[in-house]
């Protein structure tokens, strides 16, 4: 798997996830649940435990690369996400296509693709720049750092307001895969895909920083206002 780093800007700090962070991630989904009906999020110390051990089994065999979501100006966790379905595609072409890990087995190899999921927030860190913050620094890391080919989003196709966040980032919706899996509530669902090419970054970066610039002004003069 690649190496677990901490990615870190005004807003947020994305840092590994560990078994430390489960009771803070307790805590932190613990607040108004309303906007989590489309993603699994931890309920209770229990769960969040099972939550992270679960994470971090996809992450040593080499799945995923886990974070926890921490808010930069106090150091309070408020969520989770991943980079997963990482694909290396050195070696022969395999065929049918499908995500596999790198030749070698190296520990420090880079995928060539990957997917950004997983992805929650504490009711209070929702709209406050963090997840779009998060984003950059992630989309950042996997052009830039890792040099991948293609970043790829997905959402329950009936999440209108994930699929909002990810399109304001500048990703291309694929299209829908239509009967695609069963959601949390049972029912049988589409996923909406989306995807950031290696060619496309430099206007989604663009993009996400002038969005970034507004929230920067809005927190300044918030802090301006007299109490």
């Amino acid at each position: 798997m690649p190496v677990p780093v901490i990615l870190s800007g005004r807003f947020v700090r994305l840092e590994p996830l560990t078994a430390s962070h489960a009771p803070a991630l307790a805590a932190a989904a613990a607040a108004d649940r309303s906007s989590y009906a489309f993603t699994p999020v931890p309920h209770g110390i229990e769960s969040a435990h099972a939550y992270v051990h679960s994470a971090l089994a996809d992450q040593e065999a080499g799945r995923s690369l886990v974070f926890a979501t921490v808010r930069a100006g106090d150091g309070l966790v408020v969520g989770s996400t991943r980079f997963c379905e990482l694909d290396y595609w050195d070696g022969p072409v395999v065929w049918p296509p499908a995500p596999r890990g790198p030749l070698t087995g190296a520990a420090d190899a880079v995928p060539d693709a990957a997917e950004i999921g997983a992805t929650w927030l504490s009711a209070h860190a929702q709209g406050t720049g963090i997840n779009t913050e998060a984003k950059l620094l992630m989309f950042q890391h996997a052009f830039d750092t890792w040099g991948v080919r293609r970043i790829s989003l997905r959402a329950d196709a009936r999440n209108i307001r994930s699929r909002a966040a990810i399109e304001r980032l500048g990703a291309v919706c694929e299209g829908v895969r239509r009967v695609h899996t069963r959601g949390l509530d049972g029912i049988v669902r589409g996923t909406a895909f989306y995807s950031v090419l290696y060619e496309e970054w430099p206007v989604v970066r663009h993009t996400i920083e002038q969005r970034l610039a507004r929230a920067r002004q809005d927190a300044d003069g918030c802090r301006l206002v007299p109490a």
